[in-house]
């Protein structure tokens, strides 16, 4: 079997919608998403995990409950913790590589009409789970 690379670049290319994110990789109980952000997705958070967001291109803001607003340019990272509110938002086009326990839902505690469940994200990556 022979073991081939996954370009960031090239997974980014076949995201067509935003807020859509894309499985890519699994590493132990880790999945890496790639994802296309534009305007705000919606105020969640993940109880019991964090989430890591590491911007590729663009600029992204993450709105946190009680605290400064975090704001991520190409090459910057920022983890949110468990259990804290955030609003991601993307005044213009941002692509992002996410980091995220394999229970981690889309939109936390909050189902919205743009929440992707994660059997999708699989389908879109075509990753196995």
């Amino acid at each position: 079997m022979t073991a081939t690379a996954t370009s960031i670049a090239d997974e980014l290319s076949q995201v067509s919608d935003h807020w859509s994110p894309r499985v890519v990789a699994r590493v132990n109980d880790q999945y890496v998403k790639v994802a296309k952000l534009l305007g705000e997705l919606v105020w969640h958070a993940h109880p019991d995990e964090d989430e890591m967001f590491l911007v590729v291109k663009g600029r992204l803001r993450i709105q946190l409950e009680d605290r400064d607003d975090v704001l991520l340019g190409p090459g910057e990272l920022f983890v949110v913790p468990r259990g804290v509110r955030h609003n991601p938002v993307a005044e213009d086009e941002v692509h992002i590589v996410l980091v995220e326990t394999v229970t981690t839902a889309h939109t936390g505690d909050v189902v919205v009409p743009g929440t992707v469940p994660v059997e999708r994200q699989l389908q879109a990556g075509g990753r196995p789970a």
